[in-house]
């Protein structure tokens, strides 16, 4: 195991006991802003090496899942400790995180991997599916609140909140029982782009349960040193006059970093299918599980929940799943296709600024 790789993690633990205890100064915010990034980086490793010890394609989940804890544990952390003024953002959240992997990480994947291998493939069968789903529950969730009469504003009513949640759930878990058991070669991939590491001894059981308490360590230490670090990123970004919905992206930058850094490694490694394996499931998780869970925390505790787009954004949306739905239907992946995803994500970004 590389010095590292629990090193980081150690040193976020101690550093959000020193946050809890201590004034917040400078030295120490830096601190804890490096442990940060060190952590989530040494969480990618810790969730690939159990990853590889129980095999594809139960390995991708083990992150997906992983990284959702984070997410949903910092939307609620701060909607608590910002009451009705964080109302919308795990719609910022949830939306930026769709835009980040359906555009982001496969055009940064599909582009990097057709620079280094020209055309790449992956199954259409486990991959169409799976956009199908997401753009499903990215409707349920983000498009429908705003069209709907039962409450006022991009709102759903109690009712129509605790169905969301449901249906989000099960079809969540839907496809986690087809990737996982009815159609489990649908996300292998294909011997001509297993890649060397496929076939790489796989760790032991005593260092893959090491790994496992190791990312546990490590996603604990990621939400409280963010959770800690999140009035100073508020007066950032008050200071710099950044609008309120950069905060979710910044959330979803973060909780996704592991992910997305083990999907273009993969791309890159000519592990195509992985990588979709990866965004797609991280999406589908980010919006099944997230959901029904601040769907529940916001009924039970009584706080204002936002969830519908407003138009902006929501052309935005289809316009991502349109292209998705484009690049996704051949089976194969080229320049040409990363570059139009990283394009209509710089323009996400851009508006998330510049409104």
């Amino acid at each position: 195991m590389p010095l590292w790789s629990w090193l980081f993690p150690t040193a976020a633990a101690g550093l959000l006991a020193a946050l809890l205890t201590m004034p917040s100064g400078a030295l120490l915010v830096a601190a804890c802003a490096i442990a940060l990034i060190g952590t989530v980086i040494a969480s990618v490793h810790h969730a690939e090496v159990v990853a590889h010890r129980i095999g594809e394609p139960f390995g991708t989940l083990v992150l997906a899942v992983a990284i959702t804890v984070i997410e949903v544990a910092l939307i609620v952390s701060v909607m608590l400790a910002g009451g009705p003024e964080k109302a919308g953002l795990a719609r910022d959240t949830i939306f930026a995180a769709v835009m980040i992997i359906v555009n982001g990480v496969i055009g940064i994947s599909v582009l990097l991997g057709a620079l280094a291998h020209g055309e790449q493939s992956f199954r259409i069968e486990g991959s169409g599916p799976a956009l199908a789903a997401l753009v499903t529950l990215a409707t349920l969730s983000l498009v429908l609140p705003t069209l709907t009469t039962s409450s006022s504003g991009p709102t759903y009513s109690e009712a129509q909140l605790l169905f969301a949640a449901v249906v989000s759930f099960v079809l969540w878990a839907l496809y986690v029982f087809v990737q996982t058991v009815r159609h489990r070669d649908y996300f292998l991939p294909t011997d001509d782009t297993a890649g060397d590491e496929a076939h790489a001894e796989e760790p032991t059981l005593r260092l893959a349960w090491a790994s496992f308490g190791l990312l546990l360590v490590s996603l604990v230490g990621v939400v409280g040193l963010t959770k800690g670090l999140s009035p100073s990123i508020e007066s950032a970004l008050a200071v710099a006059h950044a609008p309120k919905a950069v905060i979710g992206i910044l959330i979803a930058l973060l909780v996704l970093l592991p992910e997305s850094l083990a999907a273009v490694r993969h791309a890159r490694a000519n592990r195509l299918q992985i990588s979709m394996n990866l965004a797609l499931g991280s999406a589908l998780a980010s919006i099944g599980l997230t959901i029904p869970a601040v769907a529940l925390v916001s009924i039970w505790l009584g706080l204002p929940l936002v969830l519908g787009l407003g138009p902006k954004d929501m052309v935005l949306l289809a316009l991502s799943f349109v292209v998705g739905t484009i690049t996704l239907s051949s089976g194969r992946t080229t320049l040409m296709q990363g570059a139009v995803h990283l394009v209509i994500f710089a323009v996400f970004v851009f508006l998330a600024f510049v409104p």
